[in-house]
C-alpha cells in the first residue's frame, strides 16, 4: 500500500482526489482501498465537510463545485444553455396578466424575459440591465430600475441604494436564480451584496419562484441567501437528484421539471 494512504492527511488526500476525478465516493469502497473502518473514514468525510471540501451524502460523499468563483455573464450563457431555455419558457408560463414581479439577474432569468410577450399589464422590477433591455421591447410591460452599484460580472446593479429601493416595492412573484441550491444548507450565489439583496427581493415578494437548472443542487456557494422552506416553487429540469426532489415536495414545494 502507498505509504501516504497510511497518514490522515494522505487518505483525505486521497479522497479528495477520487471526488475530483468521478464526483461521488462511497465508505465502503474507501474503506476497502485504504485498509481502514469505515467509522474512520466517516470521520474523514465529517472533516473534509467541515473545511468545505466536500458534501457529505447519505453512504459516502459528492463533490462540491467551486461555484463560489465568480463566472461572468458571457461564460454563464455557455452553460446548460438548452435547460434554461426550458426553464425560463415554463417560468414565463406563471407570469398572470396584471401581476407585478422580479427579475433577478442571470441568465435563467433572462430566458424568462424573452418569454413574457403574452403577457398584458406587467409591471417588472428588475437590478439586471441585460433583463431591463430585453424588457424595454415589451410593450405592455412597466419596467422599474431600482439602482445601485453596477457588477460588471453580472450586469447587475447592487448595494444599499437597490436595497432601499426594493423595500418600496411589494410584487405577486420573484424569480430567483441561484448558483448553489442545497435541500439542507439552502440558497447561496459568490457574491455577498447579491445575497444581501436577495433576501430583500424575497422579503418584498408573496410567492418566490427559484428557478435552476439541476448543475446547481448539490451546490453550495460563498453568500448564504436563505433556507428552502422560503420557497414556493422550483423550476428544473429532469436531471434533478430523486432525494433533491422528495425533500423538496415533501416541504410543500411545488417542484415543475421541464
Amino acid at each position: 500500500m502507498d505509504l501516504k494512504k497510511n497518514s490522515t492527511v494522505g487518505r483525505r488526500a486521497v479522497i479528495l482526489e477520487k471526488l475530483e476525478k468521478h464526483g461521488q465516493v462511497d465508505v465502503p469502497s474507501l474503506a476497502s482501498e485504504l485498509l481502514v473502518s469505515e467509522v474512520t473514514i466517516r470521520n474523514d468525510l465529517i472533516r473534509l465537510e467541515q473545511k468545505n471540501m466536500l458534501i457529505r451524502a447519505r453512504g459516502g460523499a459528492i463533490k462540491i463545485d467551486r461555484v463560489g468563483m465568480d463566472v461572468a455573464l458571457s461564460d454563464k450563457n455557455k452553460q446548460h444553455l438548452d435547460e434554461k431555455k426550458r426553464i425560463g419558457k415554463a417560468a414565463a408560463a406563471l407570469v398572470e396578466d396584471g401581476d407585478t414581479i422580479i427579475l433577478d439577474s442571470g441568465t435563467t432569468t433572462m430566458e424568462i424575459a424573452r418569454n413574457l410577450g403574452h403577457v398584458q399589464d406587467l409591471t417588472v422590477i428588475t437590478n439586471a440591465l441585460n433583463v431591463a433591455n430585453q424588457m424595454a421591447d415589451h410593450q405592455n410591460a412597466n419596467v422599474i430600475i431600482p439602482g445601485g452599484f453596477l457588477r460588471k460580472n453580472s450586469l447587475s446593479l447592487v448595494g444599499g441604494a437597490a436595497e432601499e429601493n426594493f423595500k418600496n416595492f411589494f410584487c405577486d412573484k420573484l424569480f430567483l436564480a441561484v448558483d448553489g441550491f442545497s435541500s439542507d444548507h439552502g440558497l447561496s450565489t459568490p457574491n455577498v451584496e447579491e445575497a444581501h439583496l436577495n433576501r430583500v427581493m424575497i422579503g418584498m415578494s408573496k410567492q418566490v419562484v427559484v428557478v435552476a437548472d439541476s448543475s446547481k443542487f448539490h451546490r453550495r456557494s460563498f453568500a448564504f441567501i436563505s433556507p428552502v422552506s422560503e420557497v414556493d416553487i422550483v423550476v428544473t429540469d429532469s436531471e434533478i437528484p430523486a432525494e433533491d426532489r422528495k425533500k423538496l415536495e415533501n416541504a410543500g414545494i411545488t417542484v415543475i421539471i421541464v
